[in-house]
């Protein structure tokens, strides 16, 4: 039996998903050193109306609270098989196999999320979750909508859920599109069309922090999102990460990839559980765990320690 730890990423936030990890040592230190960082209480920050709604906030957020639990766990014995983050999760993932720091992913979330924010504003645009059919019908219903527009597959996360990003109105011409396929379309709460190449102003941003970040061997394999594939050289990975937030989230492949490194166990360690949704519909017969507080990743730990 072994264990695969997962990062979720933007859009499981919600306002109290760091007081859990006051409460315990290995935890609280992250959320400590963050806001130090940072220079502001990130804890308080969260529960300031609007603050959850802007890009910049969110991700330093979720990315804190993603570290925080990965580090209960780790301190109660847990050894994962792998890990990976979905889209923003990526760089907790980084951090929980030590191929960065916390203080060099935390600055790079933090001009990554910045950039993305100003790209957004440069070329604004949206996201559609699109549920009950293949990535490759998906993928027609993106040649449909087009019409010269951007409007590409964000993120595969399962067999039958696929995301699409674009301009709001090809993203609105896919959803029509997508009702009548028989399929069902969902809009995603984000800023803009992330994934997809309307962030493109960010890419150079991003690219600079990412250099910045010193990435070392992962001690346990890291599956990013741009292949799937599992790998511990940090060549690869600086040269994925650098072109991250205009390539797509193979999140099934992923899920897939790890299961294939003896992973039958999928932790979900931050705010929510949408990547456990996710991951039962790559792998109906895997265990998914969410692990919200430090109790449950105590808990689940002491299983496999």
């Amino acid at each position: 039996m072994g264990v695969a730890v997962v990062f979720p990423g933007q859009g499981s936030q919600f306002p109290e998903m760091l007081d859990p990890w006051l409460g315990h040592p290995a935890s609280a230190a992250v959320v400590t050193e963050a806001s130090e960082v940072l220079g502001f209480d990130l804890a308080a920050r969260c529960h300031e109306p609007g603050a959850l709604e802007r890009t910049d906030i969110t991700q330093l957020a979720v990315f804190t609270a993603d570290v925080a639990a990965f580090r209960v766990l780790e301190t109660a014995g847990l050894m994962p098989v792998a890990a990976a983050g979905h889209s923003l999760g990526e760089f907790a993932a980084l951090v929980a196999t030590s191929a960065t720091t916390l203080a060099a992913a935390l600055d790079a979330v933090r001009i990554r999320a910045t950039a993305m924010q100003e790209a957004c504003a440069q070329q604004p645009g949206a996201m559609l979750a699109v549920m009950g059919i293949t990535a490759a019908e998906a993928a027609d219903i993106v040649v449909a909508a087009a019409e010269g527009e951007a409007l590409v597959v964000a993120n595969e996360n399962s067999p039958k859920q696929t995301v699409l990003s674009g301009t709001e109105a090809a993203i609105e011409r896919a959803a029509a599109i997508a009702k009548d396929r028989k399929a069902r379309g969902m809009r995603i709460p984000v800023a803009g069309a992330f994934h997809s190449p309307l962030m493109e102003a960010a890419v150079g941003p991003v690219a600079e922090a990412v250099e910045r970040m010193d990435l070392q061997p992962p001690r346990f394999p890291l599956v990013p999102n741009l292949t799937g594939q599992p790998t511990q050289d940090p060549a690869v990975i600086d040269g994925l990460l650098r072109r991250h937030v205009v390539s797509p989230v193979l999140w099934n492949a992923s899920i897939d990839a790890m299961a294939a490194l003896g992973a039958d166990v999928f932790v979900e360690a931050g705010p929510g559980n949408v990547l456990t949704g996710m991951i039962k519909r790559c792998l109906p017969d895997a265990r998914t765990v969410t692990v919200g507080d430090p109790e449950a990743a105590t808990a689940l730990a002491a299983e496999f320690a």
